[in-house]
């Protein structure tokens, strides 16, 4: 799998390894401080603001080649993120799932894991939960229904001698090439 795919792939194992992506932050920067806030509870009729994410994306920002992930509903409480290796779209690299169980909206599997602390009309902020020690979210760079842009912040507390750091990934709306 390409380091591009599995970089943004969710910040769901890439943040892992954050000797290998840290940058200081600018003192102008806000990074959230902790302690963290909790998971909240949310609702299916919540998780429809987000249908603005649907779609087929390439992602630049802090990375040598762009990346290509697709977002859609499988479902009104199940999120799917697949990664492929260009764009065009024909193999999926890898699978994440976003899965709203007993209120709580987060990543399932085995490895690193983020729950939803807040979504609105614009944004979804999550928090980690377990082996993960970054925060991010996904915010709209417009207002209209169907976006053509997005961005990824995601951010994490200094730790074991290196700095807080902070990243951002530009997402941007693309037709899958047959």
């Amino acid at each position: 799998m390409s380091s591009q795919t599995f970089l943004f792939v969710f910040i769901l194992t890439a943040f892992l390894t954050i000797s290998s992506c840290t940058r200081t932050v600018p003192s102008s920067t806000p990074v959230p401080a902790s302690p963290k806030p909790a998971a909240k509870n949310f609702s299916p009729a919540e998780l429809a603001k987000l249908r603005w994410i649907e779609g087929s994306w390439r992602g630049t920002g802090d990375v040598e080649t762009p990346f290509y992930e697709r977002y859609h509903f499988e479902n009104d409480s199940t999120l799917v993120v697949d990664s492929f290796a260009d764009e065009k779209f024909s193999k999926i690299s890898e699978t994440s799932r976003f899965e709203l169980k007993d209120g709580q909206f987060g990543n399932v599997g085995e490895g690193a894991r983020w729950a939803a602390i807040a979504i609105d009309d614009n944004s979804i902020s999550f928090e980690p939960i377990a082996k993960a020690q970054n925060s991010f979210r996904w915010e709209r760079a417009s207002a209209s229904p169907q976006p053509n842009e997005w961005k990824a912040v995601l951010w994490w507390p200094a730790a074991n001698n290196k700095p807080a750091g902070q990243r951002i990934y530009r997402m941007e709306r693309l037709q899958p090439k047959p």
